[in-house]
């Protein structure tokens, strides 16, 4: 049997294209979920490109759905439990998922808010704890209008920081001061313009945006390195890492993500975190959703939805 996934194409403009691929077959500590939403991020686009991720293998990390076989190793959830997870292929009808990579989601919850938070919550929260988060912090967010950026803004507010967003249009600052920024700066300028120094740094954009943070950052602060949207590379002054104390610290999510996610779920159930879907639609149309995340057109995320096989698409399969 055989399963339809986006895949890795490099002969195609989105360098992913709807194909069938072999039905998974779950391990011993793995259940089945039948996926209904997915969620892109920016690591999809690059993986795609950058060899990261097969020719033929199939993209994407968020998925949300519905268990139909339950783990062989009588762990995790039953078969019905609706879930959402963080693993390898998730942009595909059906998906093999490790327990410890998903979590249940509450009947309060929709799937497509819940598929949001796997990549961007998990980062967003496992950043600032990694910083050191606190009620007497101040936290700079650059990037703040992404999945990440908006996140980490409305987690650091609920934790009684500071909180300083910083985006590149005013467009894309709208809401910011709703998710709990006390501060919310536009480009280069208003980081240059910031009079005071942060303590924590969750940094979503890279380049010359991240030399700014590193500059403003207090003795003692951290600056977590999460995204690099903007593409370009990161010069620093001589001397500039020459002082006190500080540090900047590349990030990457690891391990078990389950427990993360379940309270990420349960605060997004309650009403507690936001969850803002920038741009939503089928997943053929996953070029168009690309382009509006490259051309930072999305605030917030953006959702695929599983088409069924009943709904009319082209297939093609992949070469032998």
């Amino acid at each position: 049997m055989s399963v339809r996934a986006l895949v890795v194409d490099p002969s195609v403009p989105a360098a992913v294209r709807l194909a069938e691929v072999p039905d998974p077959v779950p391990g011993p500590d793995q259940v089945l979920v039948e996926v209904s939403h997915a969620s892109l991020n920016y690591g999809d686009l690059n993986d795609a490109r950058s060899g990261r991720v097969p020719v033929g293998a199939v993209l994407g990390s968020d998925a949300a759905g519905v268990v139909v076989q339950a783990a062989a190793d009588a762990t995790g959830p039953a078969v019905g439990t609706q879930v959402v997870a963080l693993t390898a292929g998730a942009f595909a009808e059906r998906v093999a998922v490790d327990v410890g990579a998903l979590a249940q989601v509450p009947k309060s919850l929709r799937l497509a808010q819940a598929v949001a938070l796997p990549v961007a919550g998990v980062a967003a929260l496992r950043s600032l704890r990694a910083a050191g988060l606190g009620p007497d912090k101040r936290v700079l967010v650059t990037g703040a209008s992404g999945g990440v950026g908006r996140f980490a803004v409305q987690l650091a507010a609920r934790a009684g920081a500071h909180v300083i967003a910083s985006v590149g249009s005013a467009d894309r600052g709208q809401g910011l001061a709703e998710a709990g920024a006390d501060e919310v700066l536009i480009g280069l300028e208003g980081l240059e313009g910031l009079e005071r120094p942060v303590d924590v740094v969750v940094d979503n954009v890279g380049g010359p945006q991240l030399v700014l943070a590193w500059n403003l950052l207090a003795p003692g602060g951290s600056v977590q390195s999460v995204g690099w949207t903007s593409g370009q590379p990161a010069v620093f002054a001589p001397y500039a890492t020459v002082g006190p104390a500080k540090s900047l610290t590349s990030f990457v999510i690891e391990g078990d993500v389950g427990p993360d996610l379940a309270v990420l779920t349960e605060l997004a159930a309650e009403g507690a975190l936001g969850v803002e879907i920038g741009w939503q639609g089928t997943w053929d149309r996953f070029e168009e959703a690309a382009e509006a995340l490259r051309g930072r057109r999305i605030s917030g995320k953006a959702v695929l939805e599983v088409a069924s096989r009943q709904m009319p698409a082209p297939v093609p399969s992949l070469p032998g």
